[in-house]
């Protein structure tokens, strides 16, 4: 338990009073083992249970699946089995960084066929996004030749040292499209988080 100088310190106190709470369901790993040597030299379970200031029903619980397992690390957690290995991790994110364009769902009807199981959309985009991957739509942009890039860079150093005054007298036009529906049938591609 935490001690502190000041016993007045009602803050101390409670910060104290959590920490204690929120170690007495679980254990660390390198306590569970301490826990393990201590019963093995002959401590009663409560005695360790009180050294290591957690409930009695965990060093009990610690030491059947000890005695089980003959392991005392924590298991795995509960929950759905992981479909995709790493393997298809890798194998994912490199077809999906080499062509771009692929949609989730032809790279999960690829990553199915080449894994010889079933694989779904939403495991083939989860495993995108925890490699770094989004979707997004593809930049497009006019192809310029050399004579344009040389126009351009002309016009850009010739209204550099424009004022606000100058630049407030020219009308910029931009064509702009906006859609309300998802539908708007754009391709896109999976790119690197910026």
């Amino acid at each position: 338990m935490l001690q502190f100088a000041s016993s007045d310190s009602s803050a101390e106190s409670e910060i104290a009073k959590e920490e204690s709470l929120n170690r007495r369901n679980h254990l660390l790993d390198e306590m569970r083992w301490r826990a393990v040597g201590m019963l093995q030299a002959g401590a009663r379970q409560s005695a360790v249970a009180r050294e290591l200031n957690v409930h009695r029903s965990v060093i009990h619980r610690l030491w059947n699946h000890c005695l089980r397992d003959q392991n005392a690390s924590r298991r795995r957690g509960s929950g759905c089995r992981r479909i995709a290995t790493t393997a298809d991790d890798r194998y994912l994110l490199q077809s999906s960084r080499r062509r771009r364009t692929l949609t989730a769902r032809q790279l999960e009807s690829q990553l199915s066929a080449a894994a010889g199981r079933p694989i779904s959309r939403q495991t083939v985009s989860r495993r995108l996004h925890e490699g770094g991957l989004f979707a997004r739509r593809h930049v497009v942009c006019v192809p310029l030749s050399p004579a344009h890039v040389r126009a351009r860079l002309h016009w850009a150093r010739e209204h550099r040292s424009w004022t606000p005054e100058q630049w407030g007298h020219v009308l910029f036009r931009d064509k702009s499209r906006f859609n309300i529906q998802n539908d708007s049938r754009r391709a896109m591609i999976w790119r690197n988080a910026i």
